[in-house]
C-alpha cells in the first residue's frame, strides 16, 4: 500500500435522503459536504453492499453490483463504478451482517480506497484490512481531503494496534503474511503475568501460535492480537471458489493445504436454487454460476484431498448432506477447540464451549496454508440467564428480546464475546443454546459461547455415540466488560419487524394495529431447522390437525430439515407425514431462502413472510417484508394466516423439549 492517501476522485456519502444520494450517483453533485448529507445511513448490511445473488461472482464483475442492494433500490448497477468515487462515507455499523468478503471486494473493485464511517462491523473491518482498503471513523479527515491534503498512513492506522496495524501498513494480509512466513515479523511475546481469564481468553491463550509454531501462552488480555491455530476450518459452496482463487494467488498454484483432515467443505448454500429461480436469477444466469461454484469447490477438494460434504442421493433426488452449522454442531465440532468458517454464523458452534467465529475469504485462504487465523483478544460480556422459558417460548424469542435491549442498540456488544451462563442455562438444551450463540453476531458481537457443562456433555455424547469430556470454564474472578441479566421466565413470544433483527417487539405489541396477514411461513435455516425446532413445528401442526386445522388458505408453509441426521430424527417420529398432512412443504437440508436461493423467498414487494431465520435485511429473502419469529410462532401463524402465538393445545402437545 502506498504511503498515505489523497483524494483522486469523488466522495460518496450514503445519506438517507434518496434524492441527494441519487444526485451524487448521477454526477450532479461532485462531493457532498457531510453536514449536508446528514443523516447518514446506519447499519448498511453486507446484503445491501452485495446482494446474495451478486455473490455468485468473485472477480471484478462485483464492481458492477456494488451497493445495488441498498434499501430503497436507490443504486443501479454500475453507478458506483462509473461515478469515480474513491471515498465512501456512512453512519453506524457499516458492513453489518454476513462475513462475505464480496462486499469490501466490490467496493474496492468499484474504486473505493477509503471508507469513513461512524463505526464499522468487526468482520467487515478485518476483511477491508486484509484487502488493503483503508477504514477510519475520523470524519475530520473529509474536509482535509476535499481541500487537497494528503493523509499520512500513520493517521489512517490511528487507533489500531498489534496485527491490525501491521497488516494495514503492509498493504493487506497476503503482503503481511509473506513477511511472516519469511520470519521477518516478530512473534508476539507471551505475557509475563498470569491473570484470571474468561472462557474465550483461555481458549485463545491455549491456541496462540508462538515461536517455531509452538502453541500456547500463559495468559492473554483484551486488546492484544495474535495468530491462533484453528482445530477445525470449514468453507461452503458460496465462498470456496473465491477463497481458492485468493489462496493460489497468494501462495502459488502448487501450494498445499496444511493438514487437510482438519478442513471440511460443504455444498449447502445453493443446492435448492434450481427450485426457485426468479427472473433476476435467469437474467444473470445465476444457476450456471452456481454450478460453476460447485465445480470449483469439487476441484479444490479433489486437488487437496479435503473432505466435501456434497450432495447425496435423497428420496426425491440429490440433496445436501446438511447445513454447515448444523453438521458442525451435531457431528464435527469439539469443546475447547478453535473453529473458523467462511460464514458469520460459525459462532453457532460456540454452544459446544468452542471458540467459533466467522472469517472472510482472504483469512480462510491464509488459513488453508497455515491453519492460523488472526484475532484481537475481545472483551467479554457475561449474559446471566435466570429462570426458565415458559412453554411455547424459545431461545429465538430470548435472542430477539436481547437484541432489542438498549445495550444492544447502543453497541455495547459490538466486537465483544457474549458468554451465556447463569442458573437459567441448565434449562436450555444444546439446540437452544446453539440458537443463542448463532444469533450473537446479530448483536454485532464477535462470537457467542456457552460453557460446556454436564447437560451439554450428555446430549452431545448421545448424538455422537461417544463419551466427550467437559471443556474449560472461566475463572471465578475473570474480568468482564459488562454483565447483562436476562430473565428467561419473563420472555414472551417475540417478532422482529421487517428490516433488522434488532427490531424486536413482543408479538402482542406487533398486533396493536391489527392482525399482520401472511403469504409465506418459513421454518428453516441454521437457526430454525435443528431437532428441537422440528419438535416445535410438529407440536403446533399436530395440535392443529387434532382440531381439524391445516395451513391457512393463501399461505405457503415451508419446513426445512437441517441435516440428514435431523431428517432421520424427523422420520423416526413420523413428523414428515404429519407435516404433509398439515399442508406444509418439506425442504431437504440446505440454506435456501435464508439467502434468497431456494423455495420460500418472496417475489413481490407486497408479500409478507414470517420466518425462523436469523436475518431479515432488506432484499435478503426476496423483495417482500420479513418478520422474524420462533419456530412455534412460524407454525401457528401458518395455521392462522396471520402472526399468532402457539395455541394452548400446541403447548399441551409439545411441552418443553
Amino acid at each position: 500500500m502506498s504511503d498515505g492517501f489523497s483524494l483522486q476522485g469523488r466522495v460518496l456519502s450514503l445519506c438517507q435522503d434518496a434524492e441527494r444520494l441519487r444526485a451524487q450517483l448521477t454526477g450532479n453533485e461532485r462531493s457532498v459536504d457531510v453536514a449536508d448529507a446528514l443523516p447518514l445511513r446506519d447499519r448498511v448490511s453486507t446484503d445491501e453492499i452485495t446482494p446474495a445473488w451478486a455473490c455468485y461472482y468473485f472477480d471484478a464483475t462485483l464492481a458492477r453490483y456494488c451497493l445495488v442492494g441498498l434499501a430503497g433500490g436507490v443504486v443501479e448497477a454500475g453507478e458506483v463504478e462509473r461515478g469515480g468515487f474513491d471515498v465512501l462515507v456512512a453512519g453506524e455499523s457499516f458492513g453489518y451482517g454476513s462475513s462475505r468478503e464480496t462486499a469490501p471486494f466490490s467496493l474496492k473493485a468499484a474504486g473505493i480506497r477509503l471508507i469513513i464511517a461512524a463505526s464499522v462491523e468487526k468482520i467487515f473491518l478485518q476483511n477491508c484490512q486484509n484487502l488493503g482498503v483503508y477504514v477510519s471513523t475520523d470524519f475530520g479527515l473529509l474536509p482535509r481531503l476535499l481541500r487537497g491534503e494528503r493523509i499520512e498512513t500513520s493517521e489512517l492506522v490511528r487507533g489500531l494496534d498489534g496485527l491490525a496495524k501491521d497488516v494495514v501498513e503492509a498493504g493487506g494480509l497476503f503482503a503481511y503474511n509473506a513477511r511472516r512466513l519469511q520470519g521477518r515479523v516478530p512473534k508476539a511475546p507471551p505475557r509475563a503475568a498470569v491473570r484470571p481469564m474468561t472462557l474465550v481468553e483461555k481458549l485463545i491463550a491455549a491456541h496462540v501460535v508462538g515461536e517455531g509454531g509452538a502453541l500456547g501462552v500463559p495468559s492473554v488480555a483484551p486488546g492484544e492480537s495474535y495468530f491462533v491455530r484453528a482445530d477445525l476450518r470449514f468453507s461452503h459452496d458460496y465462498v470456496t471458489a473465491m477463497a481458492d482463487a485468493l489462496f493460489r494467488q497468494g501462495f502459488g498454484e502448487d501450494a498445499p493445504v496444511a493438514e487437510p483432515a482438519s478442513l471440511v467443505l460443504f455444498r449447502d448454500h445453493l443446492t435448492l436454487l434450481g427450485q426457485a429461480l426468479t427472473p433476476r436469477h435467469r437474467e444473470l444466469k445465476l444457476y450456471d454460476h452456481a454450478l460453476e461454484l460447485k465445480r470449483a469447490q469439487e476441484r479444490f477438494a479433489e486437488r487437496h484431498g479435503v473432505r466435501l460434504f456434497d450432495e447425496v442421493a435423497g428420496p426425491t433426488g440429490p440433496q445436501s448432506y446438511g447445513i454447515c452449522h448444523n453438521v458442525v454442531l451435531d457431528e464435527l465440532g469439539l469443546p475447547g477447540t478453535v473453529i473458523i468458517g467462511t460464514d458469520s454464523h460459525t459462532c453457532t458452534a460456540g454452544a459446544l464451549g468452542a471458540l467459533a467465529f466467522g472469517v472472510g475469504s482472504t483469512d480462510m485462504a491464509n488459513a488453508f496454508f497455515t491453519r492460523d487465523a488472526r484475532l484481537r483478544v475481545p472483551e467479554t460480556v457475561k449474559v446471566e440467564l435466570l429462570g426458565a422459558l415458559p412453554p411455547g417460548v424459545s431461545a429465538k424469542d430470548a435472542m430477539l428480546r436481547l437484541l432489542s435491549t438498549p445495550e444492544a442498540r447502543s453497541g455495547a456488544f459490538r466486537a465483544r464475546v457474549l458468554e451465556f451462563g447463569g442458573p437459567g442455562l441448565t434449562s436450555l438444551n444444546l439446540d437452544e443454546r446453539a440458537t443463542l450463540t448463532n444469533m450473537a453476531v446479530e448483536a454485532s458481537a464477535f462470537t457467542g459461547i456457552v460453557p460446556f457443562d454436564e447437560r451439554a456433555r450428555r446430549e452431545l455424547s448421545a448424538r455422537r455415540g461417544t463419551l466427550l469430556s467437559e471443556s474449560p470454564c472461566a475463572d471465578a474472578d475473570a474480568q468482564y466488560a459488562a454483565v447483562v441479566t436476562l430473565s428467561l421466565s419473563e420472555v414472551e413470544p417475540m417478532v422482529a419487524l421487517p428490516g433488522d433483527p434488532r427490531n424486536g417487539v413482543s408479538l402482542r405489541e406487533s398486533q396493536r394495529e391489527g392482525a399482520v396477514r401472511l403469504d409465506i411461513a418459513y421454518g428453516g435455516s441454521c437457526t430454525g431447522s435443528k431437532a428441537t425446532d422440528i419438535d416445535a413445528y410438529a407440536a403446533v401442526l399436530g395440535a392443529g390437525l387434532g382440531a381439524g386445522r391445516r395451513v391457512a388458505d393463501g399461505v405457503r408453509l415451508f419446513i426445512q430439515l437441517g441435516s440428514l441426521q435431523i431428517r432421520k430424527y424427523a422420520e423416526e417420529r413420523g413428523y414428515l407425514e404429519l407435516f404433509e398432512r398439515a399442508g406444509a412443504t418439506v425442504l431437504e437440508p440446505a440454506c435456501g431462502a435464508c439467502i434468497g436461493s431456494g423455495p420460500g423467498i418472496s417475489t413481490r414487494e407486497d408479500e409478507v413472510t414470517v420466518s425462523a431465520v436469523n436475518r431479515n435485511f432488506p432484499g435478503r429473502s426476496g423483495p417482500g417484508r420479513v418478520y422474524l419469529a420462533s419456530p412455534w410462532v412460524v407454525a401457528e401463524s401458518a395455521l392462522s394466516g396471520y402472526l399468532a402465538a402457539p395455541s394452548a393445545a400446541a403447548l399441551a402437545q409439545g411441552g418443553r423439549q
